[in-house]
Formats: structure tokens, sequence, C-alpha cells
């Protein structure tokens, strides 16, 4: 599958740095400038699962985990603790190279260095300074992925408009929304953890009950 995989992406100008074990992963990690990790969840010594936890203490890379149709458990459980999104085996090459196209175009205009506009986007206390990528709550900074920025983004540049699960993995993900409930649940749960003062009871992303979400106007 790696070696696979490595022909596929290299052929679209990708370096592509080769791993066996979650280990290897992060030694890698460690010494090379990675700007996506694309893993599968079975590997010994050290597994996708583990290796995602121990990358998110340093990095907010994308994650894409690869899993067997089984492991539906290990799907959301990767999601929980940080993946930016799974692609399930057997899966098809040119998929994959679209998810990682999709995944790496996110990261890179989310920590660009390129002067886009001085455009800040508001709602409440949330303000989105999309130049320097950068999110504040109340005037203070919060901790984001790419994934969580783009869907936050998403939300605010459009107050008040209801998004399906389907549409926001759509919008967001740029791939078949098939299965995408589950990821964007996961997702929409880890912003509210960040932006909500009680995540519980949010203030800002409100659940619009058998069509899927929306951002409240608020002063």
């Amino acid at each position: 599958i790696v070696k696979a995989l490595k022909i596929y992406l290299s052929s679209e100008g990708m370096n592509v740095i080769e791993a066996y074990n979650g280990k290897e992963v992060l030694e890698i990690f460690s010494k090379n400038d990675v700007k996506l990790v694309l893993m599968d969840i079975m590997m010994p010594e050290m597994d996708g699962i583990e290796a995602t936890m121990e990358l998110r203490k340093i990095s907010n890379v994308p994650i894409i985990l690869l899993t067997a149709k089984s492991e539906y458990s290990d799907k959301i459980l990767g999601l929980n603790i940080g993946a930016d999104d799974y692609i399930t085996k057997p899966f098809n090459p040119i998929e994959v190279v679209a998810r990682v196209k999709s995944q790496l175009r996110r990261y890179t205009e989310f920590g660009s260095e390129v002067q886009l506009d001085n455009t800040k986007l508001h709602n409440g206390g949330i303000v989105i300074d999309d130049k320097a990528k950068l999110v504040t709550i109340d005037g203070n900074p919060i901790n984001i992925t790419p994934t969580e920025y783009a869907i936050l983004k998403l939300f605010v540049e459009n107050p008040g408009e209801v998004f399906s699960p389907k549409e926001i993995y759509k919008r967001v993900w740029n791939g078949d929304p098939f299965g995408a409930e589950n990821t964007v649940l996961v997702h929409i749960r880890h912003l509210r953890e960040k932006i909500e003062i009680d995540p519980a009871n949010p203030h800002y992303i409100l659940a619009v009950w058998g069509h899927g979400y929306k951002m409240e106007k608020r002063a």
C-alpha cells in the first residue's frame, strides 16, 4: 500500500517519505518539514491512533487515517483525538490523491504568508483575521486546526444559514460526502469546545434538528 500510494502521490509532484510504524512517523516528523501525514491505523510498534495523539501534541499538520470498514470505532476515535479525515480500505488511489490535495491546499492557505487582504470577519466575540489566519474569542487567540478554521469561517461568513453535514463536508473537505455525518459531528464538537463558554449549551454554533447546523448571529 505504501509503495502504491507513493507512486500516485509522487506523480502529482509530492515529496513522499515512507514510514512503516508509528515510531518511524514521529522520527521522520522530527527531522523533516512535513506538510501532511497519511497513516494507516493498523501498524506495528505504535499504531496510527497513538501516533496521531503524539503528533497532535506538537503540530496541527493535517492527518488522514486509512481504516478498514470494520474499524468504525477506530474512525471515530481517530477523529476525536485530532485526525482531519479518514479513508476506508479498499480505496481508489485517485480518491486518496484528491483528499490529500484538498488537505494540503487548506493547510498551505492556513499557514500562508501571502498577503491576501485585510478583511476581518466578526460575529459576536468571534473575530477571524483571514490575512493572519488568526481566530480570537473575546480578544483571546485560540489554537485551531486548518479544518476547524475552514468550518468556522464558513459559518461566520454565512450567519443564520443552515448547512447539512453533507454540505459542510463538500465545502470544507471538497470530497464525496458519503458517510460525512460523523466526521463533521466530531469537528463541530471540537470547534464548540474551543469557541463556546459552555459547549453543551452553545451560543454560536447551533444544531437545527433534522437539518444540520447554523451560526447564530450575535452582536
